[in-house]
């Protein structure tokens, strides 16, 4: 092992030195004749930056920011694996493309969404807060939801920004007067809701390590997302919206607004 790791240092030493370009070819076209000429073609500003870039890559050698620069058996595998996941997901897009849209909307019902068909600016969906709640499931996940809510769910397939859905598996229901619980789903509710964005989650670092095998491996993943707005819930008797009005304002308050507005 100690020759094999002499034997890898040795090398990447060589090739290191034949990769390194001299430090006055880097700098070359920064002469006493060149500059002049350069000066009276662009202004003073560009060429004090492309001078310092060309100082900076001819002082500091170029890096890597990987782990380890070893060609080991275990590396060969790693990226192997990797390549067969790329084709793994390269082929999954082109099945999706492929379905038919009977196959989509059976694929969507597993899942627990209908996708109705993109919103139109005539539609008037959004409605003002109404006190009912939901319990939601889609996929594996479930989610309390009410009127006007934001939900963040995993990448739901055959649908884009703007679609309206609804949700077709609700657990529950329930009001200021009477609740619904489903066994397990209620089949006369649904919650409709629009697609507003597909994002990504915040990276997630997976760190693997074999103490005494000089083995490492960091990855990273962000998990694909699609925000959901909820904008309806039916299946349940609403009351009416009785949310207390602000007061009028009073005479005081007004005259104390003017002289506010008077001094700046």
């Amino acid at each position: 092992m100690a020759n094999r790791r002499c034997f890898q240092t040795l090398t990447r030493c060589l090739q290191s030195i034949t990769t390194l370009t001299p430090i006055s070819e880097s700098l070359a076209p920064y002469t006493a004749p060149a500059l002049n000429q350069t000066l009276a073609a662009t202004p003073p500003s560009y060429i004090f930056a492309n001078i310092f870039n060309a100082y900076q890559r001819a002082a500091v050698p170029a890096r890597s920011f990987c782990s380890r620069h070893t060609d080991s058996d275990d590396d060969v595998e790693d990226d192997y694996e990797s390549g067969e996941e790329g084709e793994d997901y390269s082929e999954n897009e082109e099945n999706s493309a492929n379905l038919s849209a009977e196959e989509k909307e059976k694929e969507a019902n597993e899942i627990g969404y209908t996708v109705l068909g993109p919103l139109q600016k005539s539609d008037r969906v959004f409605k003002l807060y109404e006190p009912v709640f939901a319990v939601v499931q889609i996929g594996s996940h479930q989610f309390k939801v009410s009127n006007g809510d934001t939900i963040y769910t995993e990448r739901l397939k055959h649908c884009d920004i703007n679609d309206k859905l609804v949700l077709n598996k609700v657990l529950m229901l329930g009001s200021q007067t009477q609740t619904i619980i489903g066994r397990p789903i209620l089949p006369e509710a649904a919650v409709h809701a629009v697609v507003e964005e597909h994002a990504l989650d915040a990276k997630v670092i997976i760190f693997k390590k074999k103490r005494r095998k000089n083995y490492r491996r960091t990855k990273g993943h962000r998990q694909e997302l699609t925000k959901l707005r909820i904008t309806d819930i039916q299946g349940i008797e609403k009351q009416e919206n009785t949310m207390p009005l602000p007061p009028p304002p009073t005479k005081k308050k007004e005259k104390a607004e003017k002289k506010v507005a008077m001094e700046a």
